[in-house]
């Protein structure tokens, strides 16, 4: 018998990054085959059968036999090569949740079988009383799924752009610091499908266009270092994978706080929107991120081309040349040349590049215009100069 299909998800859904990052990597360590925690032996070199769907589905998936890891495309079983790349490790970002405990205990349990080391790193954002030994008691969880390296990092939240997005910045500086100092090849993190509907709703109340509607990336940061398998998979399929493996979890009560906008939106907005739409409202905004993201890395590769085409011979824009692109485009390089002007890209918004596009499209002798990071922009003899003032 098979594990639970909620654990047959998390564990196919890891299973596929692990195989993303060892084929970007290049790596063949030699341990595609292994046995599993019941002694049974596993061909961890290829691709689970998909019997477990990964909302959770009703069977749990099959390994392969041997012969039809050439089917997939993946190595079968063999020995080591005699000149091996050095084995990847792979962190997992765990708050002690249920989402990144499922995350962490499915990591623990595909990366040996695939000859991947696997750590984690969990964030002491020091907001509550006793979260230093919170934290603590996370880390010993991780150590006690075999986790290894595992490291526990006490950060200090600042109060830029208030305290959700403050305390954020702190935790990716410190998971950055972390995979820096491990030489981690990737941090996993455990968004699910519902924090990408929150994401995307959040995105659309600010009306900062179709970057914002497109959610979290399931591969982004410097060089593709986070992967979040989780993010279609749904929040109760995680929390069930910790409760059939017995898995302890920490429900932070700032995730049900009403002074936190996510909060809110989980908690009041989403309830009321399935009440008033019906079921599928969180699936349907998950599809509608991937679809945005699609779109949005169309436009940002059309404006990249375009760019080169409306800058003179010596790099200013011209305005005449921006003025003949299509809105969506020409507001992309407006964005991109502020943020290499000097202005922070998370202090930017869309009333900014609307003010700059003015310049181009309502052109009336305005003056010039500030935009963060002290970067001033105006018109001059039908060029466009953005510049830190």
């Amino acid at each position: 018998m098979g594990p639970h299909p909620a654990v047959a998800a998390i564990r196919l859904a890891v299973r596929r990054v692990l195989h993303d990052i060892l084929t970007e990597h290049g790596s063949t360590t030699g341990h595609d085959s292994a046995t599993d925690h019941g002694g049974a032996l596993v061909h961890g070199g290829a691709p689970v059968r998909r019997g477990a769907t990964e909302g959770g589905g009703d069977t749990g998936p099959t390994a392969p036999l041997p012969h039809e890891a050439a089917h997939h495309g993946l190595p079968a079983a063999a020995g080591p090569a005699p000149h091996e790349r050095p084995v990847p490790l792979v962190l997992v970002a765990c708050s002690g949740g249920a989402d990144s405990m499922a995350l962490a205990s499915a990591l623990a349990f595909e990366a040996p079988k695939l000859g991947v080391r696997a750590g984690g790193v969990t964030v002491d954002h020091g907001l509550q009383p006793g979260s230093d030994l919170r934290a603590a008691e996370v880390a010993l969880r991780l150590r006690g799924l075999g986790l290894d390296p595992v490291e526990s990092i006490a950060v200090s939240v600042g109060r830029d752009g208030g305290p959700e997005a403050a305390a954020r910045d702190a935790r990716y500086a410190a998971l950055d610091a972390a995979a820096e100092r491990h030489g981690a090849a990737a941090v996993l993190l455990g968004h699910t499908r519902d924090d990408q509907a929150e994401t995307v709703l959040l995105g659309l109340a600010r009306g900062s266009g179709i970057r914002s509607l497109s959610g979290m990336a399931e591969v982004s940061g410097a060089g593709g270092r986070y992967r979040r398998p989780f993010l279609r998979i749904d929040r109760q399929t995680a929390r069930r994978a910790c409760m059939v493996q017995s898995l302890p979890v920490w429900d932070d009560p700032h995730n049900a706080d009403p002074a936190y906008t996510r909060s809110r939106l989980r908690h009041e907005g989403l309830p009321a929107l399935e009440k008033a739409l019906g079921k599928g409202v969180v699936e349907a905004l998950a599809r509608t991120a991937q679809l945005s993201r699609d779109d949005a890395d169309a436009l940002d590769a059309w404006a990249r081309q375009a760019e080169a085409g409306v800058r003179d011979a010596s790099g200013l824009l011209e305005c005449a040349k921006l003025y003949a692109l299509p809105p969506a485009v020409r507001r992309r390089i407006l964005r991109r040349a502020a943020i290499e002007a000097g202005a922070p890209a998370g202090s930017l918004f869309a009333r900014h590049i609307e003010e700059l596009d003015r310049l181009i499209t309502g052109w009336r002798g305005q003056g010039a215009i500030n935009l963060p990071g002290k970067v001033v922009a105006q018109r001059q003899g039908g060029r466009l100069v953005i510049r830190q003032g």
